[in-house]
């Protein structure tokens, strides 16, 4: 089984999402099951049909945690350190084309989330700075063409 590695944050996150469905969304589908059946007919009933692919997609959610967070590998990004990128770190960026700054943490597949500024381990971009310092330029392939960036920042927070 292949570790799945990921920052305490994000083991945390995944913890709750699994909480919450085992203990609110699953007996609210249980009880939306419950309700339909005793409309007759389950041939002909869409709501029971509705509850019962809600509790499928549930279960499959919560097998899909359940196993991430069995093979989860947690690193604490707080005791980490160094001048090269890594897993966890925090990375300001300039676009050498726009001028423009953007800041990324590196955390693993199952917590990236770009609007909260978080890539993957395995994106592009996050694969091109792994071992790069500050002052290093990298270039990514990405989807809109070629782009090419000025590593001004390291952290791990």
């Amino acid at each position: 089984m292949e570790k799945i590695p990921m920052t305490a944050g994000g083991h945390l996150a995944l913890e709750e999402e699994l909480k919450r469905l085992k203990s609110v969304e699953r007996p609210r589908i249980i009880q939306a099951i419950a309700e339909a059946r005793a409309h007759g007919d389950l041939s002909e009933n869409a709501e029971y049909h509705a509850a019962k692919e809600a509790q499928g997609l549930n279960e499959a959610r919560v097998a899909e945690l359940e196993d991430k967070l069995s093979r989860a590998e947690v690193i604490d990004v707080s005791k980490l350190s160094g001048d090269t990128i890594k897993f966890g770190a925090t990375v300001a960026l300039v676009d050498e084309d726009t001028d423009e700054e953007k800041v990324y943490q590196i955390v693993g597949d199952a917590e990236a989330d770009v609007k909260q500024s978080k890539i993957s381990i395995s994106s592009p971009i996050a694969r091109a700075l792994i071992g790069k310092a500050v002052g290093d330029s990298v270039e990514v392939a990405a989807p809109g063409g070629a782009r090419a960036y000025e590593i001004i920042d390291i952290k791990y927070r």
